[in-house]
């Protein structure tokens, strides 16, 4: 048969709408699952009685797949649903077998909330060849493939064998091989998040209810009577720096062994090593290290309904101010002053892209245009953003090479990896010292601290695991542990227990600590705060 048929079959004998269904299930499970299958066989070795539980998950998930798209594969829809599919299918086969990461309903979120320029630097050559050969020709054949529609009767029962069957090729192999199953399913729960496209698919409805229940959830207010005591007389300038992928261990601070840190080491900060995120990735930690929950109990929905500690420093008279040079804020900028630094109009230090030091132009004229108050500005760093670290800091920064000058980490050894990551810590080092210095400026005026914490790690390579964004209870600590630097000025180290917090530098703390050591640091009067979660113990009066 020609290869224009196969792509144009036009004249081709039509086929069934089961028959394409299940045509499409076929191709899926088997050119867009090389990851779940790499990764069971490491499990699974290859052998005789291996080999026939292999074959058998071959069918559980091929029947999961036919057994969805039955229920919603009809006349009108069959075709945009499998091309749909098709082309899903690919991207997450891309992004599963180049970085080995699972498309879970934090990963469908970071989808949505990516935006263009983030997108862009995803994008590769394989990628494209991805999209090309298990996507774009496939969806080709099952747009030109005729379909012969059948008559009610026949369509319907024809609908119940296929979704008998689908059950069947699921149920069966379970209750026969259930020694294995029983393992399978309990203990090696990543294995099967790679599945595709069940698993997705599956995430995708997850998501879609979560996303339906954030609109419907009525939002709440957690400290109505917060407020800063008269007794505050002093003015207090607090900037938070956000950081972006960013890992504790690569960090000379905490002990690494190449110097990332020259400019910080000059000042008198406060370096924790032993500080964990919330989750692993941005549209998770961010929220969250906002949020009153701690990482056992938060979820996007209450993070979404709930006021956050920015929402209450506001309220207690504090003139607060997002500047983001990432993407968003994520939701918890909604409801205080927000100026995004992504572009050259807003953003005067943009070469390849816009750089975070240029958040610090907006600064001083927002100090000089609000006399009175506390003031809480947060950074949003683009940090060390992946895969394109070699983007994320000026030529001037490239001091550790060879470097790794391509999104492609596949192609570059762990050395250039490794080195072009620590170039964008470096010029993170560079940034944070002039937060201070800024801070410094306004020292007389003031009583001035910085806070940086990131918002989740990053794999290198490790164990073949790049990026981040893996579930929680499976990530390597490399993807959890971030840094935490605190810099205060002379007035406001009379206040606090300074020595107390050097010699705490290895307790363990989290994102979950942000919430109340904002509250602390602002002495903020409410009932939400909680003492024994700040970092930050203040001096005896």
């Amino acid at each position: 048969m020609q290869i224009r048929a196969l792509i144009f079959p036009g004249s081709m004998k039509p086929v069934t709408l089961s028959k394409l269904v299940v045509m499409t299930s076929i191709f899926v499970l088997l050119f867009g699952n090389m990851t779940f299958i790499t990764n069971v066989i490491e499990v699974y070795p290859l052998s005789f009685k291996n080999g026939v539980f292999l074959f058998s998950l071959a069918l559980v998930f091929g029947g999961v797949t036919s057994l969805l798209l039955a229920l919603v594969c009809f006349k009108y829809t069959v075709k945009p649903i499998l091309i749909a599919v098709l082309l899903m299918s690919s991207s997450a086969a891309y992004f599963m077998d180049t970085y080995n990461v699972v498309i879970d309903e934090v990963m469908i979120n970071n989808i949505i909330n990516t935006d263009t320029n983030e997108s862009k630097d995803l994008f590769g050559f394989y990628q494209l060849l991805y999209l090309l050969f298990l996507g774009v020709i496939p969806s080709l054949y099952v747009y030109k493939t005729k379909i012969a529609f059948q008559h009610l009767k026949v369509a319907v029962a024809s609908r119940v064998f296929l979704i008998v069957f689908s059950l069947m090729l699921v149920l069966l192999p379970i209750y026969l091989l259930s020694d294995f199953y029983a393992s399978f399913l309990r203990e090696h729960k990543l294995l099967r998040q790679y599945a595709n496209p069940s698993y997705y698919l599956y995430s995708a409805i997850k998501y879609s209810g979560s996303s339906f229940d954030s609109m419907t959830v009525p939002f709440k207010v957690i400290a109505p009577e917060a407020k800063i005591p008269t007794s505050d007389v002093d003015r207090e300038l607090v900037i938070l720096v956000v950081g972006e992928t960013a890992r504790s261990d690569h960090f000379s601070l905490n002990g690494y062994d190449k110097l990332t840190n020259p400019y910080l080491e000059k000042q008198a900060v406060v370096s924790f090593n032993n500080v964990w995120s919330c989750g692993t990735s941005t549209s998770v930690s961010v929220p969250c290290m906002f949020s009153i929950y701690d990482q056992s109990s938060y979820d996007r929905v209450k993070a979404d309904s709930t006021e956050n500690v920015l929402d209450i420093l506001k309220r207690s008279g504090a003139n607060v101010l997002w500047l983001d040079n990432n993407s968003s804020s994520k939701g918890v900028a909604d409801r205080i002053d927000y100026e995004s630094y992504k572009s050259a109009d807003k953003n005067s230090v943009c070469d390849i892209e816009c750089r975070d030091v240029g958040m610090l132009r907006g600064i001083q004229p927002y100090i000089d245009q609000h006399p009175k108050g506390d003031i809480v500005i947060v950074l949003h760093q683009m940090g060390n953003h992946g895969p394109a670290y070699y983007k994320r800091y000026p030529e001037s920064f490239r001091k550790f090479v060879p470097t790794c000058d391509t999104n492609q980490l596949q192609n570059c050894n762990p050395t250039e990896i490794s080195n072009t990551y620590d170039n964008a810590i470096l010029y993170t080092d560079y940034f944070l010292s002039k937060v201070i210095q800024l801070l410094k400026i306004n020292n007389n005026k003031f009583e001035a601290a910085m806070l940086y914490i990131s918002d989740h790690g990053e794999s290198l390579g490790e164990n073949n695991l790049y990026l981040h964004g893996l579930p929680y209870i499976l990530a390597p600590d490399n993807q959890k542990r971030v840094p935490l630097i605190m810099w205060f000025g002379e007035s406001f180290r009379h206040e606090i227990n300074f020595e107390s917090l050097k010699n705490n530098t290895d307790t363990q703390y989290s994102h979950a600590n942000i919430f109340h050591t904002m509250l602390g640091l602002m002495e903020v009067e409410t009932k939400v705060y909680d003492k024994a979660m700040d970092i930050i113990e203040r001096d005896p009066e």
